[in-house]
């Protein structure tokens, strides 16, 4: 796999904007999910901290602090870490339109920002202030985006 692009956005409005000039200019994938699929992805996974996740979610919360501690720094780098599975829940089917993708992440990151109450804890981390939380899937988006390279 070639090197990947470094992304670092200062919020999800950048990101929304990212997944929008991707689909713009078209892109080449250097992962294994199409710009649909990304941002069906961190759409699953930002609606919960807003809606709340499932309770198993919660059955290793003993974790958190050990999570905050060591994979939180991990995350934070533009280099962040490749391969980390996630649940099942969470994984885009395969086919999904573009389009239609990013305009529901980009639904997903108005709603996001329009929550006037706390948000749900999150699995790995607990609870969060608003910026940490949206500080936390910025660096998501960023991460999943890097893996397409625009056309020129």
């Amino acid at each position: 796999m070639s090197d990947l692009r470094s992304l670092q956005f200062e919020n999800l409005d950048d990101a929304v904007l990212e997944a929008q000039s991707l689909l713009r200019t078209g892109y080449h994938p250097q992962g294994n999910w199409s710009l649909g699929q990304i941002c069906r992805h961190l759409t699953l996974v930002q609606n919960p901290s807003v809606d709340g996740y499932p309770a198993w979610m919660s059955l290793f919360a003993f974790l958190r602090p050990a999570m905050r501690r060591f994979l939180l720094p991990k995350l934070r780098r533009p280099d962040s870490p490749r391969g980390i599975r996630t649940s099942s829940m969470f994984v885009p089917p395969e086919d999904i339109d573009d389009a239609e993708e990013v305009d529901t992440f980009a639904r997903s990151v108005d709603r996001f920002r329009a929550h006037s109450g706390e948000y749900a804890p999150h699995p790995a981390f607990g609870r969060m202030s608003r910026s940490e939380i949206e500080e936390i899937h910025t660096w998501h988006a960023a991460h999943h985006l890097r893996f397409l390279t625009p056309n020129e």
